[in-house]
């Protein structure tokens, strides 16, 4: 490996004098306040983690990142990086106007020039980046539903990098992980990627990777943004570094990666290795279904098994990192050991062992003994404590349907039940009473509806999270809507949605409180079943 390999990659930062004079100039400017993915998406750029980026993607960069995993200078870049906004904050800006990025407490982490301000074909980017235009995916899901209408594009200029309380010593920009290669000595490294605790076939896996490249190892786990209903990253970590004392010290090392996932499989994978061959990684693992999001809404997988594997290795040498490539790890129960499933010549004669995802969820969900041949004993006592059995956990139950459907009476009738019972704490969030209570200054706009579903669910899922029983019963008109408070709530517990079915003509024949009169007298606007759709 030449000695420039781990040379310092360009970062975006101006110095630290510099910074304190820029946040006050900062402070009088236009100012956007980021989301989640984008503080993820910010702090790579800042770093060097999205090198060569120097910003946020001009349109004539994200057309060519779309088209063919090109920026416009021709350079191999597979995902669009761009700041999306609202249409109301675009509209105020002009060309070359200067803005201030902040984080969720207001915060300014960095400048950012906008050159660029457009509004995407996101059914297009859906098409070409994540190979369909599917909200089953739920990167496209995040696209049609919640990012911003319109696009920015522009160089940042980095103030200072996001807070994180957790987990301090193991987050790592590109150059720290780079002087530290330096510093070990270690001129072959082999990354493996995760958004999963590790399991007994994942460090098998990691053996063998390193044994084969000859390299040292470096865990290098995503601890941003990762798929909904994934085990949070707290849990995940405890457990990583439960396990960590089962590998050689001299060898080994972990590091976090606040990267926000897109789940986009083969792109992803080109992706992931670009952004460790920026960490100072050689060697880079693609498994089986690289960052692959699961089914479509045909009930089949977006991508191939090793379409990930394909795609990287076409780009490989431009890359400058090495994939190493593997295959589904499974238990042979006759020879106590990982074997990858397609290279087991006496298949027929042994026990082939393997425990799926979905089957471990279920049982954690039902407190099943989880044998020690698949995961560790500390990983499983970690993932227990995080998951407890479904009969420990809070839930929720979210009733929808029209107005005046009986939604309130069954979410009633249920809450009185469920008291009678007893056990757990039960709160009843009704659409007109948290109207009073927590939405008040909200009108009857798509917009001011959604807003309200959202902070039900929000409500919600803080009881469900704290073990208690959550019932809803807004109209929640939208599906997209009611998908964003389920992702929130199944992180944390069960979410039941139940429709009251009853029918348009009923309602508006009971018209208790006169509501379906006033909107067929177009004396309310936008009224779920008579002017706005359910």
């Amino acid at each position: 490996m030449p000695s420039s390999y781990l040379a310092p990659i360009p970062e975006l930062y101006v110095s630290h004098d510099s910074a304190q004079k820029l946040k006050v100039e900062a402070g009088n400017l236009v100012s956007w306040d980021l989301t989640p993915r984008q503080i993820c998406d910010l702090e790579l750029l800042m770093n060097g983690g999205f090198f060569p980026l120097k910003g946020f993607l001009t349109e004539a960069d994200y057309d060519g990142v779309v088209d063919n995993m090109r920026l416009a200078d021709g350079s191999l870049w597979p995902m669009p990086i761009i700041l999306d906004v609202s249409e109301a904050f675009a509209g105020k800006l002009e060309a070359g106007q200067d803005i201030a990025l902040r984080d969720q407490e207001g915060v300014i982490l960095a400048t950012m020039t906008v050159t660029d301000n457009w509004v995407p074909n996101k059914a297009r980017e859906a098409e070409k980046v994540f190979g369909a235009d599917d909200q089953a995916h739920p990167a496209v899901h995040y696209l049609h539903n919640q990012a911003g209408k319109v696009y920015l594009g522009g160089p940042v200029t980095g103030i200072q990098q996001p807070v994180h309380y957790d987990f301090k010593a193991r987050r790592d920009t590109p150059n720290e992980l780079r002087a530290f290669f330096r510093k070990m000595g270690w001129r072959k490294v082999v990354a493996f990627q995760t958004r999963n605790p590790l399991h007994r076939a994942h460090q098998e896996l990691t053996f063998r990777a390193a044994r084969e490249a000859q390299a040292n190892l470096l865990i290098h786990p995503v601890v941003g943004m990762t798929k909904p209903g994934d085990v949070d990253h707290f849990t995940r970590v405890r457990c990583y570094e439960a396990v960590l004392g089962k590998y050689p010290a001299a060898t080994t090392s972990m590091s976090l990666l606040n990267l926000a996932m897109r789940m986009a499989g083969p792109r992803e994978a080109v992706w992931h290795g670009l952004i460790r061959k920026n960490h100072g990684v050689t060697h880079f693992i693609v498994g089986r279904d690289h960052a692959g999001p699961g089914s479509n809404s045909q009930g089949e997988d977006f991508y191939g098994p090793y379409d990930a594997q394909d795609l990287f290795k076409e780009h490989e040498e431009e890359m400058g990192i090495t994939m190493v490539p593997f295959k589904h790890m499974v238990y042979v129960e006759e020879r106590a050991q990982y074997e990858p499933n397609d290279e087991i010549a006496d298949r027929d004669t042994v026990t082939i062992l393997n425990i799926s995802g979905t089957e471990l969820r279920r049982r954690l969900a039902e407190g099943l003994e989880i044998p020690e041949w698949f995961s560790f004993p500390e990983v499983v006592t970690e993932l227990r404590r995080t998951k407890p059995p479904r009969a420990k956990q809070g839930f929720t139950v979210f009733f929808t349907g029209f107005s005046g459907s009986g939604k309130s009476t069954i979410a009633n009738a249920l809450m009185v039940k469920l008291m009678e019972m007893g056990g757990r704490p039960v709160t009843l969030l009704d659409g007109d009473i948290v109207r009073k209570n927590l939405s008040s200054e909200l009108g009857f706009s798509k917009e001011h509806r959604d807003l309200n579903i959202q902070r039900i669910g929000y409500v919600a899922s803080e009881i469900t999270k704290n073990g208690g029983i959550a019932i809803c019963a807004p109209i929640a008109p939208y599906a997209a809507t009611r998908r964003i408070v389920r992702e929130g709530i199944e992180a944390y517990g069960a979410f039941v949605e139940v429709h009251v079915a009853t029918s348009i003509e009923e309602c508006e024949r009971r018209d208790r409180k006169g509501l379906y009169k006033l909107a067929r007298e177009g004396k309310i606007k936008e009224f779920t079943g008579i002017s706005d759709p359910y």
